[in-house]
């Protein structure tokens, strides 16, 4: 007898969450404004807005604090 599948039920593949490494090369890429294709759809559907939102506020901090840093070495 042939099986079918309920979608309802029986989920095919969860995608895994992606690691630290992938959201900050994902949000640093984004930044820069750079991105492959394929690794923008991979990161579709492995990336959480969580995810995303966190490592894009660490990023625009840093950038800031690095711009300030800058700003402060050259004028002092």
């Amino acid at each position: 007898m042939l099986r079918v599948p309920n979608i309802m039920t029986e989920p095919e593949h969860t995608p895994r969450k992606a690691t630290p490494l992938q959201v900050a090369k994902a949000v640093l890429s984004a930044f820069l404004g750079i991105r492959r294709r394929a690794a923008h759809e991979h990161d579709a559907v492995t990336l959480t807005p969580l995810q995303v939102i966190i490592a894009g506020i660490i990023g625009a901090v840093i950038f800031v604090l690095s711009l300030v840093m800058l700003v402060r070495y050259i004028t002092g």
